[in-house]
């Protein structure tokens, strides 16, 4: 063959040197628009549910902000009427103890929330990955016979 090729009679004969190789078989283009369009739909599924999630914790940060401040308020007008600086100390140390148990268990909290939606999220994933692996068998395994 000429290089470069002066005719189209030229390009005859790439089609004789392919036609002797083995190729591949095209893949199914059904299945593969199918599969990408499920993996789509399960990343959707799983933004959606990440999003739904920090939007809860948001929503219960916002309570619990909102619910120190009320407390705060009450502390401080319970610390005004104390006149005897050992009681105060005493209702100081009870506010005190209050607020930091307060704090741990809404810590928790918010960190129960962060991980539930991150669990839900990632099962949404992991059960898609399974199904995909699967589907990726059946192809292998149809092509095999």
């Amino acid at each position: 063959m000429a290089f470069p090729p002066k005719s189209m009679a030229d390009f005859g004969e790439f089609g004789k040197m392919f036609a002797d190789m083995k190729l591949p078989a095209m893949p199914d283009m059904d299945a593969f628009v199918s599969a990408s369009r499920r993996n789509m739909e399960t990343l959707t599924a799983a933004n959606r549910v990440a999003l739904e999630g920090a939007q809860a914790v948001a929503r219960r940060h916002m309570e619990i902000v909102q619910q120190n401040m009320a407390e705060l308020t009450e502390a401080v007008r319970a610390m005004s009427s104390v006149e005897a600086p050992q009681a105060k100390a005493a209702k100081q140390a009870e506010l005190l103890k209050h607020a930091y148990e307060r704090a741990v268990a809404n810590m928790k909290e918010i960190g129960d929330l962060i991980q539930n939606s991150n669990a839900e999220a990632v099962k949404l994933l992991n059960n898609r990955f399974t199904e995909a692996m699967d589907e990726v068998k059946a192809l292998a395994d149809k092509a095999k016979s």
